[in-house]
């Protein structure tokens, strides 16, 4: 009985272990209330140091973001890794700027003022 009741308790260990491991993909609508959140953040805006926590925010949404955004986000990770370097290459800089800028309106086009659309 001792060895079932283990082999029980260690079969509902992996079970737990497995469900915190998977991944669940946001809708569009989670994925733009989530950056909202993050973008909203004034300190988010704030130079060098404002850009990695940018990025370190973002991190996580783009992991398991809509189908819609991760792309833009995916670009704004970019950007802002190569922006929050202490010697940003002003070249990658430049080729990195119209992605971030077209993350900008995908973000508008599926966020919009009120959240999705």
């Amino acid at each position: 009985m001792k060895k079932f009741a283990t082999a029980l308790f260690a079969a509902g260990l992996i079970a737990s272990a497995t469900a915190c491991t998977a991944t669940h993909q946001l809708t569009t609508a989670e994925t733009c209330e989530r950056i909202q959140a993050v973008v909203s953040n004034p300190a988010n805006n704030a130079g060098k140091t404002g850009m990695n926590n940018l990025a370190n925010q973002i991190r996580p949404i783009h992991a398991v973001a809509s189908d819609d955004l991760k792309p833009a986000l995916g670009q704004i990770l970019a950007y802002t890794d190569e922006q929050a370097k202490e010697n940003p290459d002003k070249d990658k800089l430049a080729d990195l700027q119209s992605g971030y800028q077209e993350a900008g309106t995908t973000y508008s086009k599926f966020c919009g003022q009120g959240g999705a659309q």
